[in-house]
């Protein structure tokens, strides 16, 4: 109950937190922010937007539904954006739809809107809604929108794309598709009636709208469409939404979106899809006012009157009618804006009251069964009388004694607790189950739509305020002094005991030759000791068997290696999995540990279960020395290190004033050419080095913006074609091009298991002197021979290639690991 509860609160507190530190667990709201909040208190209306990604949104219309219509507003992403580029580091897949869940959520705390989700993983650019439904398991995806829209009960959905070809991406569709099948479906009682019993009942919207756009050369805005201006300055705020818009989709970052602030009068365009369309406001039809509820005219009534007596300076003085109004909605009938408004009233009143509650552990991570330490602080900073009557904590209820909160004085209790044994480890929940392809598995349906976990350790705060009983919730942070940034937040980790991370999430064998296989094992709490093994699939062995291991302390670590070889050796291409297996105190653990930190977001812990791949491949290579320029977060460079290559990141000095002779081949990283505008500068330096006998290889650039046209000896342009199914038949036009020869032998076989696409952003337009390699195309569709581009150069190699590396190679796919091989490896002399 106590998390439900904590759940609530927590979106409430994010709808005008945004000028507070992105990971401060206690908002503080001014003057101003608290006017904004009577006047929301006084709104009772709701709009749901929807569309697929973490950037569909339109933040200016959320921002002004949010903080000047005072609706409450909800974006909900169908995805996590997990099938993206990463322009901030080198995470990819489910570990970039976490960056992105915290960039959304840091959206809508600028912005003031709520943040939801569903199950559907973003598996890459999609074509089409049919390809998008046929990876979606589209009937949990279905429900997954029929639920929140139930539990949301908004008065308007709005779509941010049609459901055509217009959308440009299959998701962008289905997203549209979904939205009008759901705005059905949530109001028929014989649709999902399993989830009645968990709180909602049948929700039917006033009407479903589509928000159109006139972006690029894409106009579907018309003069007949309905429209209100969403440029409007407010005072309150300080700010315009433009400016607004621009702070929220500047989070974006991991998608390079930083924009710049507007200014002004600006349109919004709607056309409507279902229900009858508006014409003097978005929510023309619904009653926002407090006789919506029955009952709730006389409470609108004592609103109004706090509202007229609020003084900006002393917000205190509004306390006792806030009681009052308080109450007063206790006694209104059970129901959705009942709840939702009594939950506001309280926030209104610790705001009011200048109460501020925050709990600490006194370390960042923690284990279950074992101690750590609390600390729990309050302050009463107005003349409102305020008692604390009890604190309970995880695992000791009933942690302080009744007392007076006395004004402006801080109020500190310390208790050593126990971590409650059944504690969860702090894993999202939608990635604590493995799960097939476009769809996480859930298996708390509760959880749905939630943008990210309720905390498992909370403290409640008992408190009497002028009389009246309130609790309040707060998770435990992990608060702590940097030099340079001063005082931080961070969650509080649950961790198993120990966690083993591998050095290396890729091991290829290309013979039976052993290879080293080290462990970084980790203490996360005091005296663990136990074993190490790894669990191997037939075929593979390791020596020793098992090592034993003896922590002292928690944080120590300790390196294990282990010699790990097939059986016999392999001639043919074959993927494994192997796992790390920690027994300690009678359990066996399998997690390993990452952590994620960037500036803009909180840091973010999970524990990956401790594998790696282990792909058998008939590989053959030449040459030893590579250099590598790092683009757009790519881990190709690690992936080479596996085959047995050196590769040294090549900078400034290296490029401009280095031997460059002395590197077998060169190869630019992932969006290199859109990302650094040093290689604009770099470019000569490695066209002579091409000249003069190198071999350099450019992996894929979007079409825009490039830092220079010319990447290559020859013109050629990037296009927006790509090949996104993975098993895409695949034809190769001169099979005797020696390009496919050595030093392996390439066949279409080669591209058997690729993951997610194929290709991205092919080359059109190519100049003569180009060979092209291969032809490819998804179902349906003309062949495209632009992926691969080959030529001469002087005495070397140009290579320029769309094909998807950086996705194939950290997942180990041995026929992406022989073509690359070979792309780069040119015969000497």
């Amino acid at each position: 109950m106590i998390q439900r509860i904590y759940t609530a609160l927590a979106l409430l507190l994010l709808l005008t937190a945004g000028q507070t530190a992105i990971s401060q667990p206690t908002p503080v709201w001014n003057a101003a922010d608290i006017k904004l909040q009577l006047k929301k208190l006084d709104t009772l209306g709701s709009v749901l937007y929807l569309a697929a990604h973490p950037d569909d949104e339109n933040t200016r219309l959320l921002g002004y539904l949010a903080k000047e219509k005072l609706y409450r507003t909800g974006y909900l992403s169908l995805t996590r954006g997990d099938g993206g580029q990463n322009l901030v580091g080198n995470e990819q897949s489910e570990l970039l739809g976490l960056i992105r869940t915290q960039e959304l959520l840091a959206a809508r705390r600028i912005d003031g809107a709520e943040q939801f989700f569903t199950r559907a993983q973003d598996f890459g650019f999609s074509k089409n809604p049919t390809e998008t439904f046929s990876i979606w398991d589209t009937e949990k995806i279905t429900k997954d929108v029929v639920w929140i829209i139930r539990k949301f009960q908004p008065d308007v959905i709005i779509c941010r794309f049609p459901a055509d070809s217009r959308a440009g991406h299959g998701h962008h569709t289905a997203s549209a598709m979904l939205a009008a099948k759901a705005y059905e479906l949530a109001a028929d009682p014989k649709y999902a009636p399993e989830q009645f019993a968990k709180g909602v009942k049948p929700w039917q919207a006033k009407r479903l709208l589509w928000n159109t756009f006139n972006f690029g050369s894409n106009n579907t805005i018309a003069d007949d469409q309905f429209k209100i201006d969403v440029g409007v300055f407010n005072p309150l705020l300080g700010k315009g939404f433009g400016e607004i818009a621009s702070e929220s989709r500047s989070q974006h970052k991991s998608q390079g979106f930083g924009v710049p602030a507007g200014r002004g009068s600006s349109f919004e365009y709607f056309a409507t899809i279902k229900g009858n369309t508006p014409t003097s406001s978005l929510l023309d039809g619904v009653n926002q006012s407090w006789s919506r509820i029955e009952g709730g005219k006389a409470v609108g009534e004592l609103v109004d009157k706090v509202i007229a007596a609020y003084s900006m300076d002393n917000p205190a003085a509004s306390v006792p009618a806030l009681l009052n109004i308080r109450k007063a909605i206790q006694a209104l009938p059970e129901g959705y804006w009942r709840n939702l408004k009594l939950k506001e009233t309280e926030q209104l009143i610790f705001a009011c009251a200048g109460i501020w509650a925050e709990a600490y552990s006194s370390a960042n991570t923690v284990v279950p069964g074992y101690k750590m330490n609390t600390t729990v602080q309050l302050i009463n900073r107005s003349n409102i009388p305020v008692t604390i009557k009890n604190i309970d904590l995880p695992g000791l209820r009933n942690a302080s004694s009744a007392q007076t909160l006395e004004f402006n004085k801080l109020t500190t209790f310390t208790n050593p607790v126990t971590v409650p044994e059944n504690t969860p480890f702090s894993q999202p929940y939608w990635l604590s189950e493995s799960h097939p392809l476009g769809t996480y598995t859930i298996t708390d349906p509760l959880l749905v739509g939630n943008p990210e976990n309720v905390p498992a350790l909370q403290t409640n705060i008992q408190l009497t305020i002028g009389g009246a009983d309130f609790n309040i919730s707060r998770p435990l942070q992990y608060k702590y002094t940097d030099p340079v940034k001063g005082e931080l937040y961070e969650p509080v980790v649950v961790a198993p005991p120990v966690v083993g991370n591998l050095t290396n999430q890729v091991f290829i064998f290309t013979g039976n030759t052993a290879q080293p296989v080290t462990v970084k094992l980790q203490a996360m709490a005091d005296g663990v000791k136990g074993n190490i093994s790894l669990k191997l699939p037939a075929g593979f062995v390791s020596k020793p068997a098992s090592i034993p291991y003896d922590f002292q302390q928690k944080g120590d670590e300790q390196e294990f290696t282990f010699s790990l070889s097939p059986v016999k050796a392999g001639g043919t291409n074959h993927v494994d999995t192997f796992e790390v297996q920690m027994a300690t105190n009678g359990k066996v653990y399998t997690e390993g540990i990452q952590r994620i930190r960037y500036d803009h977001i909180p840091v973010i812990t999970l524990f990956p279960p401790a594998q790696a791949r282990l792909v058998t491949v008939d590989l053959k290579h030449n040459g030893n020395n590579l250099g590598y320029i790092p683009g757009a977060g790519d881990m190709v460079a690690a992936s080479l290190r596996q085959v047995g290559y050196n590769v040294t990141e090549l900078t400034e000095k290296d490029i401009m004033y280095g031997d460059l002779s002395r590197y077998d081949a060169i190869i630019a990283g992932v969006r290199a050419y859109n990302i650094n505008p040093r290689m604009k500068f770099w470019q000569g330096k490695l066209m002579d080095y091409v000249k003069n006998g190198g071999t350099y290889l450019v992996q894929y650039n979007v079409n825009s913006p490039l830092v220079m046209n010319n990447m290559g000896p020859y013109p050629f342009s990037l296009s927006r074609d790509r090949v996104t199914e993975e098993d895409a038949t695949v034809k190769i036009l001169n099979p005797a091009d020696p390009v496919l020869h050595y030093p392996n032998n390439i066949s279409t076989a080669d591209f058997n298991g690729w993951v997610q696409e194929i290709g991205l952003y092919y080359t059109s337009g190519a100049d003569q002197s180009y060979d092209k390699l291969f032809a490819m195309n998804d179902k349906g569709e003309s062949p495209l021979d632009g992926s691969t581009l080959v030529t001469t150069y002087g005495k070397g190699r140009y290579v320029y290639t769309s094909l998807s590396f950086f996705r194939q190679l950290p997942a180990g796919v041995p026929g992406a690991y022989r073509i690359f091989v070979n792309l780069i490896s040119a015969k000497k002399g």
